[in-house]
């Protein structure tokens, strides 16, 4: 009986201590909204509304919800936070005039989903500040990509998978917080 007790114990100080160092993550709540109207601040909101969407759909996963796939043609919840934190870096890569390459990374998907956000929040702290954001290309190799192919297809295509981690852990019995009020980007007391 002790020793289920200390266990017990130390399990909740586990999910406690993991509770406040993913707090310290960007987006647990979606930053005060900017105080004016620019291409910029625009562009940067739209980011932070994938952040906290993002932060949501990809916390506390367990194991049965990464290797979840609604087929086998499909991609697997982890590998769909993979190809999320791909989009990240292309978003972040614009915005600090950097090209994109294809090297691979073996990450778990705690660095997987630290980098991402990381990443968006890093992007959208550039975007925020930037009076022309028509400067921040897509690039691969020589091939430059005006931004606006930016929120139709790296933003939007990660807003999109977003909702598909959503419906996965749902499926295994791991929905989102009930807290979470995607409306105004914050989370209920």
């Amino acid at each position: 009986m002790k020793c289920v007790l200390v266990l017990g114990v130390f399990l909740m100080t586990i999910n406690v201590f993991s509770q406040e160092k993913d707090n310290e993550l960007p987006y647990y709540e979606v930053p005060d909204y900017s105080s004016e109207f620019t291409a910029g601040t625009i562009a940067a909101r739209m980011v932070d509304a994938l952040g906290f969407r993002y932060y949501w759909a990809s916390d506390s996963l367990t194991k049965k919800d990464l290797v979840y796939k609604a087929n086998e043609d499909g991609r697997s919840s982890e590998e769909t936070i993979k190809h999320i934190y791909d989009l990240s870096k292309i978003i972040v890569n614009s915005t600090l005039k950097k090209s994109n390459s294809r090297d691979k990374e073996d990450l778990s998907y705690a660095d997987m989903r630290t980098k991402t956000l990381n990443n968006l929040k890093t992007a959208a702290d550039i975007l925020r500040a930037s009076k022309d954001i028509s400067q921040y290309k897509i690039i691969f190799g020589e091939q430059e990509i005006p931004f606006w192919n930016q929120v139709n297809g790296p933003i939007a295509d990660a807003i999109w998978h977003c909702g598909q981690l959503v419906i996965y852990r749902r499926t295994t019995g791991n929905p989102i917080n009930p807290k979470v009020n995607h409306f105004t980007g914050k989370v209920k007391d």
